[in-house]
Formats: structure tokens, C-alpha cells, sequence
């Protein structure tokens, strides 16, 4: 082996990337049986990027084993084997342990983890199933993870499911109660019976018939998932008979009545014209159902004799108004039309004239769901409400994430309405009642603490859908979450969910999810440990953890502030079960670790404080594995010697102060592919992940000048392989060059100027931006003479004029024409004095343009596919993959020329027009399959 002191981890030298994106991006589509789907947290990672970094941190890769694989070929068909290993435990569906083949998938992955483990140690590995588990857990033989950013729990989760000792902590207490539910509470209580005494009678009744039946078994936590429905349906009965009459049906002509599905709401303010007078709907969208056969509006009806607008539910909207009445900037009065600005808006409601009115109601009949005009009955109903409490906490002065106090919300239950209140707070206290009937029944008191944890999360889901900040969806008639992105901002038409209706957003459905949540949490295995913890003060555990961890991204989230939502929530439920996660009135907030615009000087103290977490780690953790950190963050400031990211230049900072050299960095897809709204913010389609190793304390100093000759003549070739290899979006690019140029920089204790002035992050950052700036130029040289010209002109004049003469001398350059351009290409469109490039959404299958062939340029190639991609008579992948088929051997090209337009466009700061070039690359591999599909009909 080398010289070094450990053996190099499977994701130190090869990730296959391909395969743990495709299950990634996968999994958000996934819904009931995920463990995320129990209680809402933000930036979660996908539970499969969890377990492939996780995995490949601790499973040692064969080129550091040669006494057992001494050829290259050995190590490469060992690898294979490896990383075949690591794609079977991806999928989720197929992690099942209740059934066999989940468990046999569970127990070669632990194997594998035991064996690497052995080979350290020296010692013959374990290989039955369960001395594998005592294995991995033996305080002497054992490793331990250690996320000390917890958050969602799904690296805790993760650790745990491969057989490890697992320890998470988080300073927020809603991101450890989240993680204690996950990975310590259930583990006690796996393969019991039901303990309600509906099944215990039913029980009894089938001994008597069936004796069999007596050693049944109870396999997982399904004994568990059946108390918590049979008690969740004990709390509905409860608050059903308390405040039922808060939520009457719709009466029918035929006397019957139909049960609501949810109340649409609009806010309004009084109408600035005194002549008026009139309450002012503040309205997005008067459309109230999309759904296909079944349009409906909410039609406004100026009712002056009593000063008020009606609104009635029509099927048609040819006399009522398709825009909102509010916008960015300003709002319209629908009865006088005055037009006010939105500051005006803003002050009504803070001076508490911020009312709500009924629009429409959705309602469950016979014939399915449908929407109905409102009645005043109703909204008297609703408003009659009176809270029997509001829970104490204000919204914070300052916040990252939080964008409603300018519309006078400065408590938190004014995020609710007082019937939502009441129906909450009458679920939080059915539950004290339901913990002492699971006494009664014969339960233990830590397992009527448990059932009452999950029901608390469902009354935390039921909360998530019942709030004045949830949007009415008119394409699929539901309720929206509050959190449809990782902050709270304005609602200005809202719908309010019957949580007693047999559909959509009910006390029951939220229930369902938490229990199809449990039934698939890790089995056979040992509870974790989650507790809180600031970890910037944290002494470490003992015995050489390794930290595979997920940290705030700089300033995307405040996740503290945002958790209050949950947080007033489960302290009333809760607070008695766990009290030293409940003992504040919110969630603290002076420690964590975010650059919040509530700190004093925000990016020096967050690298502080991740220079002192990334220290701790630095001492504590084993020089055995390597440590593995998750993030993503994209925010580019655009400065006259280069662009630099703040995100990452902090992090990276804390990172090197630590004394941590990048090793390895792995862009993971962490989001679906298609269209991301990220592109106009910080969110990112990957998550990078950086391997990272304690510094060798002899590492020399370089140069400048050195530095930047080995990030030349390294960082090209990464480039290439995290773009042909890893397939990285584009949109992700820049962030992942970050991985590998820091490598470089990170392995010398100091990079140095001639006059020894140290070279920051910031500048070591602008100099990795500069050699993927060139790389990208490098690129136009292995595309042909047409496209080239393209790009140039583009670079110069994007898709406006230019003078003719310009373009002239430009293309004689090259050894083409203009007039090709024109006529043949089709590419530009030219007159006697100017030159235009033709933008792709012209470029559409018409006759005007050339067939497409061996002679079709890279460019126009690219052009026809993006009019697939964004024209609504485009085919999308079917219709690029088309073009591909015909440009014989073209496809590199084409991909190339997306990388580099995509960087054209990011560059200057337009992400509209970048978006189109980075779906097509998301897709690229769909595009391929897809032209080699249509050619083998061809043939």
C-alpha cells in the first residue's frame, strides 16, 4: 500500500454519479412511505444521495487494497462490483425490509461497510447478518456517524439503515424532535402487537377460531402504525364532537347537503376613493378550477346597496375579469377602478383593516367535487369562531426567509384565522386525553409517548395546510402547503381545508402519511441518538466519528425563524414528553449559524462560527475515513476583476482555516430535472459534495504563480469528466469547478503573491472562474467555422444588429460567407447594413428552413432544439432527439455548444434566456436514447 496512513474510500476515486442522480431527482416524486413525508424541514437531501455518500465514505476502494487486487484489472472489476453494490440500495420502493429482498439488499451493503471495517483492523470479517449488525454497533469495532447539522434527519436515517451507530444533533429543536421520531423512538417498539383494545378483542376472537394465529408476527412497526390511526380516529372523534358545528356542510336544494372540501378566501382593504368606499378584493387569479371539462371562475358583483362585492362561481368567462387585481406594485379596486400602490395595501393592513371574504367553496357530492358559489352563512360561521387560546411568539424583526410583517403580521397566529385556530388547538388537546386512554389500555408510558409524538407531527401536517399563507391550486382543485418554498411571503387569496372532509388535506390523510412514513424506517437495528446541540460548542462524540454532514448554506434559509411555524405547535403538545427541547418560547435563534440580516456584521461572524465547527471536527474526527459534506448554494456578485460567490467563499474559508484539504468533490443531484425556478435564485439542481481530509501538517507554501499553472493544467480535465462523466447541469457547473480548484488550494498550508501576501478564497475563487471562463472559450475551436462565427457574434451583439461590414470581415475569418449564413444555414438574417442571429424561437420545423443533415451546423442544430424545448408545438426530447438523429455524429458538438451558451448567458446575469440550454443538457441523455430510438425504426 502507499505511504499514507489510511486506505483511500470508493468516493475518494470513483462515484457512479449517473445512477445515484437518476434515483435522487426520482425520489422527489415519491411521496407516501418516505420518512421526509412525517414532518415538513427544508433542504432536505434526497435519502438516496444520503446512503450512496455514506456508503462510499466507509467502503475502502480496491486501489489502496493490492495484497487482494494486485492488477489494475482486479481493482476495476472490484469496483464494479462495488459500486453495483451501492446501486442496488438507490431505489427506494426496493429497500423494503419487511420483505426479503429489501433485507438481503440492506445486508450486502452492511457486509461490505464490516468488511472494510475488519480489513483496518486486521481481523476476519463478520458475514452472517447479525453478527454484521453486532459488528458495526461493538463500541470496539464499530465506527460511529456523526451529523452534527441533523436537520431533516435524513443522513441520521441513512447511517442508521446501513447498521451503524448513529448521532445527530441540531441547535433547532424541531430538527431533532424530527430526528428522534425518525431514528430513536420507533427502534424499541419494533415487531409489537397492537396494544388498542379493538384489536385486542378482534385478537381473541381469532385464537379462539384459529390457534395459528397466536405466534403471528408482527413484523416492523406495523403493530405501532395501527395504535396510531386507531388513536388518531379517537382524536377526530373527539374534536369532531367539540367543534364540529364550525364547519357546516353546503345545503342542497334537495335537503341533503354536500361536505366541504375547502373555503376559498381574498383578502381586501377599504377602497382608497371616498366615493367608494367599497372592501377591494386583493385577488391573483379569479380562476378557481383548471381542471380539464370543468372551468370555473369566481365572477365579482358590485352589490352597492350594501357596499360590498358578491362573487358567484360561473362556468364561463367571457364577462368577468382574467387578471388579478393586485400585482407587484400596486392594486385595483374592481368597483371604481382606482388604482392604489401596494404601500398603501401594506398600511391598511397594518392598521388592522386587512379583511377576509368568502369567494367560492369546494364541495364532495356524488358526482365528485365541484365548486359553489358562497353563502353568507358560511363566512358568518367561520368568522364566529372564537380560539380558546393563541399561541404565544412573534414573528422576528429581521429574517432571511420571512417577508409578511409589512402586511401587519407580527404574531404568529395571525398566520391562521380564528377557525383554524380553534380546530388546531382542539387536536393539540385531544391528544392529552388520548395519552391517558393508551395508559388505561395497558400501554407502557414511553409507548403512549410515542404514539402521541406522531400524533403531534400530524397535527404539525395538519397545521402545514390550515394556515392563511396556503394558495388554492386551481389545476388539481387542492390545498397547497404553506412551505412551497423555503419562506413565508403573501398569500393574497387563500383557501382554508376541512380537516373532517374525506378528501385532499383531512386529519385522517395527514395520519396516513405519518404512519406509511414509519412502516418504512429501518429495522433490526439500534436507536440513535439525537439531541440538541449548538455545534460550534460541541465537544464531539468519542471514538473517531466520521462526520458526514449537511450545514446552513450561508444565507438561503433561516431555518430557526421558519420552524417557529411548527414550533408553537408541537411546544403545546409536547412540551412535557420533551422538555428539554421545549423549554423556550421559540426556537433559538442568536447561535445558529446563518449570515441572517439580524447579525452584526453576518458574513464574518457565520465564517467564524463554521471555522470553529469545522475545527471541532478537524480534532475529533477518525484519520481513517474522510469527512463528507453536502452543500449548495449559488450567488454570484459580478466585480470589476472577476465573479465571486459569497456563499462559498465563506464556506470555503471556514473549511481551509480548519486545516481540512479537499480530496475528492462530487456534484449529486439533489433536485428533479426540468424546469427549475432555482435559476433565478440560490437553489441549485446539485448538492456538492466535498470529501475532505485533515491537511498533511508538513504541506508546503506556493506560489501564486503555481497555483494557478497546476489549476491550469488540472482543473480542464475535471471539467471534462464532471461534464461527460458526471453529466453536471450546467446551471450547477460553476459550483461544481469550486470542488476541484480548491483541491488544489487546500492541499498547500499557504498560497502566497510575490510580496507574500497571502491569496484569499475569494481570490483563489476568481482565478477557478477564470480558468472555466477560458475553458469554455477553448471549446469553440472543436466546433465548426459556422458556429464559431455564432458565438462570436453573439459574444459581441447577443441576438441584436450588427453592422454588415463587422459581420463580414468576422466571417472571411473564418473562410466563410454571410450570404451562406443566410441562405444556406439559415442562422442569421442579413440586409444591406446590419446582421442579425436568428433566435431560436424561429428556428421552427418550417419549410423556410434547410432539411437537417451531415451539413446541419452545431448551431442550428442547437437552435431547432431549444424551439422543441420552449415552443408550446414543440416535441421536447422526442423532437431533439430527432434533429440529433440527422446530424450524423454531431450529438458532442451540440452538448458542447449547450454548455457554452448556457455560460454565455449565466455569465451576464440572464437567466431566462440560459434556462432553455441547461434543460437541454439536464435531458441529454433522454435526447440521445431517444435518437437512437428513432433511428433504429428508421431501419
Amino acid at each position: 500500500m502507499a505511504s499514507r496512513e489510511y486506505r483511500r474510500k470508493l468516493i475518494e476515486v470513483e462515484f457512479p454519479l449517473s445512477a445515484i442522480h437518476a434515483e435522487s431527482a426520482r425520489e422527489k416524486f415519491l411521496r407516501d412511505g418516505l420518512p421526509s413525508s412525517m414532518a415538513t424541514y427544508w433542504a432536505r437531501r434526497p435519502l438516496a444521495a444520503c446512503r450512496a455518500v455514506l456508503f462510499a465514505s466507509l467502503v475502502d476502494d480496491p486501489i489502496d487494497c493490492r495484497q487482494e487486487f494486485p492488477t489494475i484489472a482486479e481493482q476495476d472489476a472490484e469496483r464494479t462490483r462495488l459500486h453495483e453494490i451501492l446501486i442496488s440500495i438507490l431505489r427506494w420502493e426496493e429497500l423494503d425490509e419487511v420483505k426479503a429482498d429489501g433485507v438481503k439488499l440492506i445486508a450486502a451493503a452492511r457486509q461490505e461497510v464490516a468488511r472494510s471495517l475488519a480489513r483496518h483492523r486486521k481481523e476476519p470479517a463478520p458475514t452472517e447478518p447479525k453478527e454484521v449488525l453486532n459488528y458495526l454497533v461493538d463500541q470496539r469495532t464499530g465506527i460511529a456517524i456523526y451529523d452534527p447539522f441533523c436537520g431533516g434527519g435524513s443522513i441520521p436515517l441513512e447511517a442508521q439503515r446501513l447498521g451503524l451507530q448513529s448521532v445527530g444533533s441540531d441547535l433547532n429543536p424541531v430538527a431533532v424532535l424530527i430526528t428522534k421520531s425518525m431514528t430513536e423512538l420507533p427502534v424499541p417498539f419494533s415487531g409489537w402487537k397492537p396494544m388498542n383494545p379493538d384489536f385486542r378483542q378482534g385478537w381473541a376472537m381469532i385464537k379462539r377460531s384459529r390457534q395459528r394465529f397466536a405466534n403471528e408476527e408482527w413484523r416492523g412497526y406495523a403493530g405501532m402504525s395501527e395504535d396510531i390511526q386507531y388513536y388518531g380516529r379517537r382524536v377526530r372523534s373527539k374534536v369532531l364532537d367539540e367543534i364540529g358545528h364550525l364547519y357546516p356542510r353546503v345545503q342542497t336544494i334537495d335537503g341533503r347537503g354536500q361536505t366541504v372540501v375547502a373555503w376559498l378566501w381574498v383578502n381586501s382593504v377599504p377602497c382608497s376613493n371616498p366615493a367608494c368606499g367599497i372592501n377591494m378584493p386583493l385577488i391573483s387569479n379569479f380562476q378557481v378550477s383548471k381542471r380539464e371539462g370543468r372551468h370555473r371562475w369566481a365572477k365579482p358583483i358590485v352589490n352597492r346597496e350594501a357596499n360590498r362585492i358578491d362573487f358567484e362561481v360561473v362556468d364561463n368567462s367571457r364577462d368577468i375579469r382574467r387578471k388579478g387585481t393586485v400585482a407587484n406594485r400596486q392594486a385595483i379596486c374592481i368597483a371604481c377602478d382606482t388604482t392604489v400602490p401596494l404601500e398603501y395595501v401594506r398600511n391598511q393592513a397594518k392598521s388592522g383593516k386587512l379583511m377576509q371574504q368568502l369567494v367560492a367553496i369546494s364541495v364532495e357530492g356524488d358526482q365528485g367535487r365541484t365548486l359553489v358559489s358562497p353563502d353568507q352563512q358560511q363566512q358568518q360561521t367561520a368568522q364566529g369562531a372564537v380560539p380558546p387560546r393563541r399561541p404565544q411568539g412573534s414573528l422576528p424583526p429581521k429574517a432571511i426567509s420571512i417577508r409578511v410583517r409589512a402586511y401587519g403580521f407580527t404574531e404568529w397566529h395571525q398566520l391562521f384565522t380564528d377557525r383554524q385556530l380553534t380546530m388546531l388547538c382542539s387536536f393539540s388537546d385531544a391528544l392529552g386525553s388520548v395519552h391517558d386512554e393508551i395508559m388505561s389500555d395497558g400501554a407502557s408510558r414511553d409507548y403512549a409517548k410515542a404514539v402521541c409524538t406522531y400524533l403531534a407531527l400530524a397535527v404539525g401536517r395538519l397545521a402545514h395546510t390550515s394556515s392563511r399563507l396556503c394558495m388554492w391550486v386551481p389545476k388539481s382543485e387542492h390545498v397547497a402547503h404553506v412551505f412551497g418554498r423555503q419562506a413565508l411571503g403573501m398569500v393574497w387569496d387563500f383557501a382554508e381545508s376541512n380537516p373532517f372532509c374525506s378528501v385532499s388535506k383531512n386529519w385522517t390523510a395527514q395520519v396516513a402519511r405519518v404512519v406509511k412514513g414509519i412502516e418504512r424506517l429501518p429495522l433490526d437495528v439500534q436507536p440513535a441518538t439525537a439531541f440538541q446541540a449548538d455545534a460550534a460548542n460541541t465537544e464531539y462524540i468519542g471514538n473517531g466519528p466520521v462526520i458526514v454532514t449537511d450545514p446552513p448554506y450561508y444565507d438561503n434559509i433561516g431555518y430557526a425563524d421558519i420552524s417557529d411555524f411548527f414550533y408553537i405547535w408541537y411546544k403545546d403538545m409536547l412540551s412535557d414528553y420533551y422538555p428539554e427541547l421545549f423549554m423556550g418560547k421559540q426556537t433559538p435563534k442568536s447561535d445558529e449559524i446563518v449570515a441572517g440580516p439580524m447579525f452584526e456584521n453576518p458574513k464574518e461572524r457565520f465564517e467564524a462560527l463554521m471555522s470553529r465547527v469545522l475545527g471541532r471536527v478537524r480534532k475529533s474526527c477518525t484519520a481513517e475515513y474522510p469527512s463528507s459534506i453536502f452543500y449548495a448554494y449559488k450567488q454570484k456578485e459580478e466585480e470589476k476583476d472577476g465573479v465571486t460567490s459569497t456563499g462559498w467563499e465563506t464556506f470555503l474559508s471556514a473549511v481551509n482555516e480548519a486545516g481540512f484539504q479537499v480530496v475528492g468533490t462530487w456534484p449529486v443531484r439533489t433536485e428533479s430535472s426540468g424546469r427549475l425556478n432555482a435559476l433565478k435564485g440560490n437553489t441549485l439542481a446539485s448538492s456538492v459534495v466535498l470529501v475532505t481530509r485533515p491537511r498533511d501538517p508538513n504541506a508546503g507554501i506556493a506560489t501564486l504563480q503555481q497555483f494557478v499553472a497546476e489549476l491550469e493544467s488540472t482543473l480542464p480535465g475535471e471539467i471534462d469528466r464532471l461534464t461527460r462523466e458526471g453529466h453536471i447541469a450546467p446551471i450547477d457547473l460553476a459550483q461544481a469547478a469550486i470542488g476541484p480548484g480548491m483541491k488544489v488550494y487546500t492541499k498547500y498550508s499557504t498560497v502566497e503573491t510575490i510580496a507574500g501576501e497571502p491569496v484569499s478564497v475569494k481570490d483563489a475563487l476568481k482565478e477557478i472562474n477564470r480558468v472555466l471562463a477560458e475553458y469554455f472559450l477553448r471549446q469553440h475551436g472543436d466546433l465548426d467555422s459556422e458556429t464559431r462565427f455564432c458565438l462570436d457574434w453573439l459574444a459581441a451583439h447577443d441576438f441584436n444588429e450588427g453592422p454588415f461590414g463587422d459581420a463580414e470581415t468576422l466571417a472571411k475569418a473564418k473562410d466563410i460567407a454571410v450570404d451562406n449564413l443566410r441562405d444556406e444555414h439559415k442562422v442569421v438574417r442579413a440586409s444591406r447594413n446590419t446582421v442579425q442571429l436568428i433566435p431560436y424561437s424561429e428556428c421552427g420545423t418550417t419549410a423556410e428552413l434547410p432539411a437537417i443533415d451531415a451539413t446541419t451546423t452545431a448551431w442550428s442544430g442547437l437552435m431547432r432544439i431549444a424551439w422543441h424545448f420552449e415552443d408550446e408545438m414543440g416535441r421536447g426530447v422526442e423532437g431533439a432527439g430527432n434533429v440529433i438523429r440527422f446530424m450524423a455524429g454531431k450529438s458532442d458538438q451540440v452538448e458542447r455548444l449547450a454548455y457554452i451558451l448556457f455560460n454565455h448567458f449565466d455569465q451576464k446575469f440572464m437567466p431566462s434566456d440560459s434556462s432553455v440550454y441547461n434543460d437541454i443538457v439536464d435531458s441529454w441523455p433522454e435526447i440521445i436514447e431517444q435518437s437512437r430510438y428513432g433511428r433504429q425504426l428508421t431501419q
